[in-house]
């Protein structure tokens, strides 16, 4: 597979120099001014929301490839990364429709692909929610979506980026009964979108299990969803269905346990490339920030934040290259 112009110049501004993304994410909305305000007991103003992520791209991104904003609040932020970190903007609003069933996306009003990349954007984002287990008529739905996305990317030559988290209707998502189904729903949802007619360049994945129910991990808590050997297992299989470049979310888990998970897919030999890595870097400098203000939590970022960012760049000796994959 070639890349057009347009598009392999934007995965290398948001790649280092070995062709790994080395990403830091920042654009939380809906659940960041949730926390933010839980954590400060009164309402979160825009300009707090636009200061949290300033700081974040101020002291993050010169130990990052790129950073992912949102164009609500991020776009102040974008113009205080680092000069080696390239840019991800996202396309669909916060959240879902709660209105009927399938967790349905929607785009943000006032943008457009060519919107995003005349802000600056070196790449687009997408969030869908997936699950293969929905009834045909949704997934139809959705897939016609990310056809549309893909297209829009394409017109536009820049490299569209797609983050499927999956889901199940009326079960704990975080809990042991979706442990048990998470590695089919991953693996299914990589099969699905890694196909040509959805032009996704980079796949944003989960890691396909949850490394609180892998028997044998620091992050074990005691009930058992799978054996080390069995996460290994899903591990490859996910990655063996993938013909496009895909890096890890980190789905809000700690630092550690993100950290962890990434131990597991080198130590499975699968070739990721890469990570996109949000909360399990600044989440714990929530209520510093929301209690303590900007100058405390730059202090917590410098400290606390760079150590986080620097345990998962650590991790990532093990990912691959996209080039080959694109013959670059």
């Amino acid at each position: 597979m070639k890349l057009t112009p347009g598009k392999l110049a934007g995965m290398k501004a948001v790649s280092n120099e070995r062709g790994v993304i080395a990403a830091a994410a920042m654009d939380q909305r809906g659940s960041l001014q949730k926390s933010l305000a839980k954590e400060k007991g009164s309402a979160v103003t825009d300009a707090m929301m636009e200061e949290f992520k300033i700081l974040v791209s101020e002291v993050l991104t010169p130990h990052a490839s790129a950073i992912l904003l949102d164009p609500e609040w991020g776009l102040p932020a974008s113009k205080r990364r680092a000069k080696n970190a390239g840019l991800l903007l996202a396309y669909e609003k916060t959240g879902y429709d709660k209105t009927g069933p399938g967790r349905l996306g929607d785009l943000l009003d006032h943008w457009s692909a060519r919107r995003l990349k005349e802000a600056g954007a070196d790449c687009v984002k997408i969030l869908l929610y997936y699950t293969p287990f929905d009834p045909k008529e949704i997934n139809d739905q959705k897939h016609a979506w990310v056809e549309r996305l893909g297209d829009e990317c394409r017109a536009n030559d820049i490299p569209f980026f797609l983050e499927f988290v999956t889901y199940e209707e009326g079960v704990d998502e975080k809990g042991f009964d979706f442990a048990k189904k998470k590695p089919k729903a991953v693996i299914e949802a990589m099969r699905e979108f890694t196909k040509d007619r959805y032009g996704v360049d980079v796949m944003k994945v989960e890691v396909p299990i949850n490394m609180k129910y892998v028997e044998g991990t620091k992050s074990y808590k005691g009930e058992k969803a799978y054996s080390k050997h069995e996460a290994m297992t899903f591990f490859h299989e996910a990655a063996a269905v993938a013909t496009k470049p895909f890096i890890y979310l980190s789905a809000g888990v700690s630092n550690s346990e993100f950290t962890e998970s990434l131990e597991l897919a080198a130590e499975s030999g699968v070739k990721f490339n890469g990570v996109l890595c949000g909360r399990a870097t600044w989440k714990e400098g929530i209520p510093v920030y929301a209690k303590q203000g900007a100058g405390a939590f730059r202090k917590w970022l410098e400290d606390e934040g760079v150590k986080n960012i620097n345990n998962v760049n650590d991790k990532l000796k093990a990912a691959t290259s996209w080039h080959s994959i694109y013959g670059v």
